[in-house]
């Protein structure tokens, strides 16, 4: 970035241009993973509005320096931060719901809590993620999928129009009618491949009352849980999902095996009385040693059902399953789970199985650009540490979760979610987007010709 001249690119727009060291410069290129946080960008603007971030991009263009897109700084793998110039989104927050429509349009900055306070005095929804601070666009075009994916489709599925500012600087709306190409490959594409995203409009749809729970068991009943709660889903309907998750926590042998857990939890469009007729088949595989089962309203729900985390430095793999894994699948992971190393994270070690299926599955995998939609769970695993850890504790376990990802895999689909971006993958451009990746590389030809949009996973590399 030698000679580049920000203080020229700060005069052009309306927002800030902070460099290292100046006041809002961190708060503006912090990573949610911060075992990327030694990632520095030379500069960063937050954009004002739509125009700041065409004059952003063209100035970059013209100067030859390296851009990227940052909104909540969620990527997995730190790419929303890159060594140029970040254009960040934060301030364009802006969200409209038109109850009488059902449509919903949030600025290209956007987290999912403002789409949410938007969407509640309508009482309508449409599926997004766990956690409040995310970013509504990148969640969006990565697939998007949450506890209530199985009634309403994907976070993607929702989307029907998008105004995204191409590598040129122009700024073009997408949808059925307009750039239908760019439209399908918004759908699941992957944010940061073929331009910026400064609005999106979803469709929602009117939400009832749900009930959630969330159940433990002693470890010696994992293996009996995991078959009945895989099963269980397998039959399920659409209005049910659930999250199966097997993990531990702590430093010591001793910490780790007394930490070890097994949980349930979800939400069901329905009654209490009726989800326990669902979840019969975990109840009586093993007497759980809690039970959390209670009717609330969706918006209750979701404040309940937030995600929390200690962030701080972690990784994470992925991939799918077609149909409840075997006993030696299961066991597999199981064992895995108790030779997890150890570290001073409290979100620890261990795999989720997410529900996947129902209204998900129903989509064409070449309708959109997601292109998973015959599984039944997403299987996510992953391990987190701290600074206080040593760097041969973190190698721990990074060879942990590595191993414990290639000892499933006899057992899973191959593939992975995009959204839980890999950066260990070396056949990520199947393991995303199987089918669909030819596909995707010529739109990406077509509105980013010369690559100005880029990252070690971009479409095109």
């Amino acid at each position: 970035m030698a000679g580049a001249d920000f203080r020229a690119l700060a005069g052009q727009v309306e927002g800030r241009v902070f460099l290292p060291g100046s006041a809002g410069f961190r708060v503006g290129s912090k990573l949610f993973n911060t075992r990327y946080g030694d990632r520095t960008p030379a500069a960063v603007v937050t954009a004002a509005h739509t125009e700041d971030v065409q004059r952003a991009l063209t100035w970059a263009r013209e100067q030859g320096v390296p851009v990227v897109a940052r909104n909540g700084g969620h990527s997995f793998a730190g790419y929303s931060v890159n060594e140029g110039l970040v254009i960040d989104l934060s301030r364009l927050t802006g969200t409209t719901a038109d109850g009488s429509t059902g449509l919903v349009t949030a600025g290209g900055g956007a987290k999912i809590s403002h789409v949410y306070d938007a969407m509640q005095p309508h009482e309508m929804v449409f599926s997004t993620g766990t956690s409040p601070t995310v970013g509504v666009a990148g969640l969006a075009l990565g697939g998007g999928a949450a506890f209530a994916a199985r009634r309403y489709g994907l976070t993607a599925d929702a989307l029907v129009e998008t105004s995204v500012v191409l590598a040129d600087g122009s700024l073009v709306v997408a949808s059925e009618r307009e750039n239908p190409d760019l439209f399908w490959a918004c759908k699941g594409g992957g944010g940061g491949n073929f331009g910026i995203n400064v609005s999106l409009t979803f469709q929602a749809r009117p939400v009832p009352d749900v009930t959630t729970f969330h159940l433990t068991w002693k470890w010696a009943d994992a293996a009996a849980v995991l078959d009945a709660g895989q099963r269980m889903v397998e039959l399920a309907p659409d209005d049910f999902a659930a999250r199966l998750g097997v993990w531990t926590y702590g430093t010591g042998l001793r910490a780790i095996r007394d930490n070890l857990e097994v949980t349930l939890q979800g939400q069901y469009f329905g009654s209490a009385r009726d989800c326990l007729e669902i979840l019969d088949p975990v109840l009586s595989a093993a007497a759980p040693v809690s039970r959390d089962v209670t009717e609330r309203t969706f918006w209750e729900a979701n404040k309940y059902m937030v995600h929390a985390t200690s962030g701080d430095q972690f990784a994470l793999r992925s991939n799918y399953i077609r149909e409840p894994l075997a006993a030696e699948g299961v066991q597999t992971l199981l064992s895995w789970v108790e030779r997890w190393p150890g570290s001073h994270n409290g979100d620890g070690g261990g795999a989720g199985l997410f529900s996947w299926g129902g209204a998900i599955n129903r989509v064409a995998p070449d309708a959109t650009a997601f292109v998973h939609r015959d599984t039944l769970f997403l299987v996510s695993m992953d391990t987190a540490w701290t600074e206080d850890d040593s760097p041969a504790q973190v190698d721990a376990n990074l060879d942990w979760l590595n191993g414990l990802h290639a000892a499933m895999a006899p057992h899973v689909t191959g593939s992975a979610y995009q959204n839980f971006v890999d950066p260990e993958l070396t056949d990520w451009r199947t393991a995303y987007y199987g089918a669909n990746y030819a596909r995707l590389t010529q739109v990406k030809e077509k509105y980013d010709p010369d690559g100005v949009f880029t990252f070690d996973q971009a479409i095109g590399t």
